[in-house]
Formats: C-alpha cells, structure tokens, sequence
C-alpha cells in the first residue's frame, strides 16, 4: 500500500490581531476539538482566554498550528516527534528566525523570551507581506 501525502492548499491568514477557534479550524484545516487537544501537548500553544474561557488565537499561534498540522498529517510525526522538532528549532531563536528549516516558517519559537517574540514578530510581518501579494494578485486578475 503506498500512501501519497498531498499537501492541502490553506487560505491565507487575515491581517488581524485575535482570531476565535472557529476560524483557526477554517484557516488550519483542524477541527477546534483537535486544537484545544494540541493546546495540552504542545506548550507553544497558548491561546488568550477571555469571558467563559473563549479562545482567542494571535497571528503567530495560528501559524504555529500550521506548523504542527504540517508535521503531523503531511510529515508523518506523531505528537512526541512534532513536540521534539519544534522543541529543537525553537530553542534556537535568537539568531535569524530558523532559516535552516527547509518544510517550515520557522515559527516554532516560545513567547516566553523576549528575544522569541520578536523573531516571531519579525517572521509574521514576512508572511503577512507574502499573503497580502496573494490576494492582490488575486484580485487583480
């Protein structure tokens, strides 16, 4: 039996700060019972919760959600494999944003440290500026 992983094509994400996970399933292609179990085995992934513990997601967990459901459904990692891979190149952020990672963003940095949210912050801009063309030349033809 030889089974063909085809990557899924993912809408881009919208220039914004919060996101419910309503539209995180959407934009990730996981149903939200999959991501409030991903939030327990991945420590990355540490949604604001507001009134009735509401989830709200910002730009670089949902990119990091896209990252995880890279390395799980299109890689082949099980969970213990995807939590050692980012552990592995998000230990490493204080120099340029994981360059060297050939299947990802490189967002799999921890919001802990300072010098992780700005290499966050600075890949976010980068793909949000990749989207934004996107739509544009979507929009143009």
């Amino acid at each position: 039996m030889t089974a063909t992983i085809e990557k899924v094509v993912l809408p881009p994400i919208p220039a914004k700060r919060y996101f419910t996970i309503g539209e995180v399933s959407e934009l990730c292609g996981v149903k939200p019972h999959v991501l409030r179990y991903w939030e327990q085995e991945f420590t990355q992934l540490r949604p604001v919760k507001r009134r009735g513990n509401r989830r709200y997601y910002q730009h670089h967990e949902v990119l990091l959600i896209r990252r995880i459901r890279e390395l799980l459904y299109e890689q082949g990692f099980t969970i213990n494999g995807a939590r050692n891979r980012l552990d592995s190149h998000g230990g490493s952020a204080h120099g340029a944003p994981a360059a060297s990672v050939e299947e990802g963003e490189g967002v799999e940095v921890q919001a802990a440290s300072p010098a992780a949210t700005a290499a966050t912050a600075a890949v976010d801009v980068e793909q949000l500026r990749k989207e934004l063309q996107q739509v544009i030349d979507r929009l143009g033809h």
